[in-house]
């Protein structure tokens, strides 16, 4: 059975509050009319752990990668850091498509996505230094980006300021993940008045996002 990770991304962990996750649960539901058996995990970023690099895990990830220490050579804070980090990259490995809802704070995505970001960067597990350069080994799995925003920054001379969707697209990219358009609702600080029909049209947006992801089913 196929998996799909909902990872949401704002403290309000309440679809009444959040328009991300209002256009996020159009999106699911539409997924789920086009592969009705589909496992989806729900995963709020601020529930969770996650682990940071600190001086611990920085340390670990040296001592195993390039310093020829074993695990068991680890102190104790060094094994727990590095434990949690695996898991939590196990627990994105299993999946195989994801979905992502972030507002765009401050030109960028809330700073715990960085954090869980960083969990995933894992040489030879989610990516492999190659003679032609860094290969992502995350392949035949699809991501789509689902991003809220106060100001205008698809166009215009914000444009160049959004670092949180052009940021997550990359890093997702660099891990092999095949990347959908973003559904994006813009300008509902600008114009709230207009917050209706922001939020229809990118609702319609993420309907037609979750018809294309289902359309190809990856091979689980």
């Amino acid at each position: 059975m196929a998996k799909l990770l909902y990872i949401t991304v704002n403290p309000k962990n309440d679809m009444k509050l959040s328009k991300g996750m209002q256009i996020g649960e159009v999106f699911l539901e539409e997924f789920k009319k086009h592969q009705p058996d589909i496992e989806i995990e729900n995963m709020h970023l601020y529930d969770l752990d996650i682990p940071v690099i600190d001086m611990d895990l920085l340390y670990a990830r040296a001592k195993l990668s390039f310093m020829g220490k074993t695990f068991d050579e680890l102190s104790e804070g060094e094994q727990k850091q590095i434990t949690n980090m695996h898991a939590l990259a196990d627990r994105f490995i299993d999946a195989d498509y994801y979905v992502f809802v972030t507002p765009l704070w401050n030109l960028g995505s809330p700073a715990i996505l960085k954090a869980f970001l960083d969990n995933l960067f894992i040489v030879n597990k989610t990516f492999a230094n190659t003679p032609e350069g860094p290969k992502g080994l995350l392949t035949n799995r699809k991501a789509i980006h689902i991003q809220t925003r106060g100001g205008i920054y698809s166009t215009g001379p914000m444009a160049e300021f959004e670092f949180g969707d052009r940021f997550l697209r990359k890093a997702l990219g660099f891990l092999g993940l095949e990347l959908m358009d973003t559904v994006v609702a813009e300008g509902m600080d600008h114009f709230p008045k207009q917050i209706p029909e922001i939020m229809e049209k990118a609702k319609q947006d993420a309907v037609f996002a979750a018809r294309e992801m289902a359309k190809n089913p990856v091979t689980v």
